[in-house]
């Protein structure tokens, strides 16, 4: 079978690249690498959503697209989570990235497994963890930016958007797990 690099996957690939970039502007000694990272992890974001909306869209599904564009969004999450909690020592944010990472390994896990015993629909995508990871997202912006706006605490913003994360997030994956154990149980 061979691997088809369309426009959606090319977004996909994209995301990827642009971990090592925000990774280097991340530790630039520079006044505004805050808001350069921020900039970078909304495009990151904002690809996410634009290669599989043009992959339904423009019916340019893959295999290894669906296969990539999850393991774009574990990478990208998971990287800055460790560059955030490197740079902002704090056990709570510590627990609550180690609660997420740990759940995306473990989901990840589950659907492997779970395609593999013909059971993968029921462990599929669901609105839970679609609200997890809209929260999950808007947390990890806000620490990024970590600054004041307009007399808004962001940092602060930040930190209870990810405690909040890992709350969907726990919650999420007891969902897929008992969904799983439903499964395997029939």
């Amino acid at each position: 079978m061979a691997i088809e690099f369309n426009l959606p996957t090319n977004l996909t690939l994209l995301r990827i690249a642009l971990i090592p970039l925000l990774a280097v502007v991340f530790y630039l000694p520079w006044e505004y690498s805050n808001m350069a990272c921020t900039f970078i992890f909304i495009v990151a974001g904002f690809t996410d959503w634009l290669d599989g909306y043009l992959a339904r869209k423009m019916s340019l599904e893959t295999a290894f697209g669906a296969f990539l564009d999850p393991v774009a969004d574990k990478l990208m999450v998971a990287f800055v989570l460790v560059l955030i909690v490197q740079q902002q020592a704090d056990a709570t944010l510590a627990v609550a990235s180690a609660i997420i990472i740990g759940r995306e390994i473990t989901i990840a896990s589950l659907r492997e497994w779970m395609a593999e015993v013909g059971q993968k629909a029921k462990v599929k995508v669901s609105k839970l963890g679609k609200w997890k990871t809209t929260v999950q997202m808007l947390a990890i912006g806000f620490l990024l930016y970590r600054e004041d706006l307009f007399g808004l605490p962001i940092n602060l913003i930040g930190y209870w958007l990810l405690y909040i994360a890992a709350f969907l997030t726990l919650w999420s994956m007891m969902h897929y797990l008992s969904a799983a154990y439903t499964a395997l149980k029939e």
